[in-house]
């Protein structure tokens, strides 16, 4: 994995910091043009943690292709952000789906809402993706 200002892990504390930022996923149509759509996500040690369904663009891009791109960014001054790329691998265990489903979901919505939303996506065509990082970018304070 190569790094840029991140071998330290503080990209970990920013991507894990709540409030939660959303990710921003950039992906590769069949026809060669760029996608990106916001996602929630997860850590599980190095490995960034989404879930989309199996119909969607970034679905089926994934399932193409699975090398992608993440951005998260601090919109405050002095600004910071996070990128990834990495290579994603994907799940339809249910155990796995609703795992995970609920964590996210707790997550961005609360406690109170993290088993509603483990529930509802849990089901199919839901699939688990798991980006490996490449290459992870991390700056800090940039306008500092």
């Amino acid at each position: 994995m190569s790094y840029d200002e991140a071998p330290d892990g503080w990209w970990k504390e920013f991507v894990a910091a709540m409030p939660a930022r959303t990710a921003k996923l950039a992906v590769v149509r069949a026809d060669g043009s760029p996608h990106v759509a916001p996602v929630w996500v997860d850590l599980d040690g190095d490995h960034i943690v989404f879930m989309t369904s199996a119909d969607t663009i970034k679905g089926k891009a994934i399932l193409r292709d699975p090398r992608v791109s993440l951005c998260w960014d601090d919109e405050v001054p002095p600004f910071s952000f996070v990128t990834v790329a990495g290579t994603a691998t994907t799940s339809t265990d249910p155990a796995d789906l609703l795992h995970w489903g609920t964590r996210i979901g707790g997550r961005y919505m609360g406690p109170d809402q993290a088993d509603a939303y483990g529930q509802r996506n849990a089901v199919t065509p839901e699939m688990l993706i798991r980006v490996t990082p490449t290459n992870i970018v991390a700056k800090r304070d940039i306008a500092n």
